[in-house]
């Protein structure tokens, strides 16, 4: 038996009967809230380079090692946890 997959109403997660998939990429405003800043921050850091969107779709998808990438390189190596 085949089974759709269905939406968990959640931000990071597509539930399927068999198993659970993580969201590969986040639209803008999933990213803003991923990162506690606002939509149009995403946007200025986008016009800028620091973040770089995936255009696969029309709307631009922030991959998950995009912004894992963003938050490594903007973040002081003193920060970092051991």
């Amino acid at each position: 038996m085949i089974h759709e997959p269905r939406y968990s109403g959640g931000m990071d997660t597509i539930v399927n009967t068999n198993n659970v998939l993580p969201k590969l990429a986040l639209n803008r405003c999933e990213a803003a809230e991923a990162l506690g800043m606002s939509p149009a921050t995403i946007d200025r850091l986008t016009q800028r380079g620091l973040l770089r969107p995936c255009r696969a779709t029309r709307r631009p998808l922030y991959a998950i090692k995009e912004i894992e990438r963003f938050l490594k390189a903007t973040t002081p190596q003193s920060d970092w946890a051991v």
